[in-house]
């Protein structure tokens, strides 16, 4: 774990910066791209956790999304400086569930993601138990992070309640 992100403390990307083509019509970031600053702090939350392009490249063992639940909170436009956060919420043999937030330098959520990903052997693709290395450091992260508390959006579901 890194001096930045340390135990029992939500895990932080580097700052983001919003770049001009992600910016759409209506003055902000356009959807796409929500994904796209979910997809790049992930990754950097990934690789501390042991998955990174060295792991796919050496061991042909990566991790594919099998689904994400974003809530759009505020809006984001060009000259805004983000990062994301990111809990490790559970695992089992195979499957990761993790909760990102996309938070502007001034402190506010401008965007939440729960995340269920699966851990794949590329030669397949099929999915896999991870390596028991990695289960220690996943083993470690959940031991840290289950210190916080479980984020209210996780869990969620979409549908229109009726009376």
């Amino acid at each position: 774990m890194s001096a930045e992100n340390l135990p029992g403390q939500l895990y932080r990307s580097v700052p983001i910066a919003m770049e001009k083509e992600w910016i759409d019509y209506n003055g902000h970031l356009n959807m796409a791209y929500y994904n796209v600053v979910f997809d790049r702090g992930g990754d950097e939350f990934l690789a501390e956790l042991g998955f990174g392009p060295k792991y796919a490249a050496e061991r042909k063992l990566t991790i594919y999304t099998a689904e994400v639940h974003i809530c759009y909170v505020q809006e984001i436009h060009l000259d805004h400086i983000v990062t994301v956060t990111s809990q490790l919420i559970d695992f089992d043999a195979k499957r990761l569930h993790t909760y990102n937030e996309i938070v502007h330098k001034d402190g506010w959520v401008a965007a939440t993601a729960e995340v269920m990903s699966l851990h794949v052997d590329m030669n397949g693709p099929k999915v896999v138990p991870f390596p028991d290395d990695i289960l220690a450091t996943l083993e470690r992260y959940k031991e840290a992070h289950s210190q916080l508390p479980i984020p209210a959006r996780v869990g969620r579901s979409i549908g229109i309640k009726r009376k």
